[in-house]
């Protein structure tokens, strides 16, 4: 089964604007195939895409082929929006969008903190180790007077 011109009309172009928005390159996407990128540009700019093919795309785009068929580039845009807009207390500007990925934590005080704790595990892994010797020590003095 084909999906229709008149059903799809722009089945290539919501494929190209999925695979655009998930960040994979056209080249990507032709390996994941085993196809050409020829092949798959063919495919971004026809009307018309074969059930199966559409089937392979979608599996390697990562959605389903009713994402394809039911994709509208202009909700995607406006749910995007949303989405970022009101991560932050519904600020709508770039500009103030900013704080949200902004780090919460010193990357470097991790890192020390980190290599304190692995200094002081190695610390009481040597105590340990000492007082296994000295135990082993003196049941070793222990075994050598009884044996005079």
């Amino acid at each position: 089964m084909t999906i229709e011109k008149k059903n799809m009309s722009d089945i290539g172009r919501r494929i190209e604007r999925i695979r655009e928005l998930k960040g994979i390159k056209q080249e990507t996407l032709a390996s994941s195939l085993g196809v050409s990128q020829q092949t798959i540009s063919r495919i971004e700019r026809s009307d018309t895409v074969d059930e199966e093919k559409l089937e392979k795309i979608a599996e390697a785009l990562g959605v389903s082929t009713e994402a394809i068929k039911n994709f509208d580039e202009n909700a995607a845009i406006v749910n995007i929006q949303n989405n970022h807009e009101g991560a932050n207390s519904g600020s709508g500007t770039i500009g103030n969008n900013l704080n949200y990925y902004h780090c919460h934590f010193n990357p470097i005080d991790k890192w020390v903190e980190a290599l304190e704790q692995n200094k002081k595990l190695y610390e009481d892994l040597l105590k340990s180790e000492r007082e296994k010797i000295t135990l082993l020590e003196k049941m070793l003095h222990k075994k050598s007077s009884a044996g005079k």
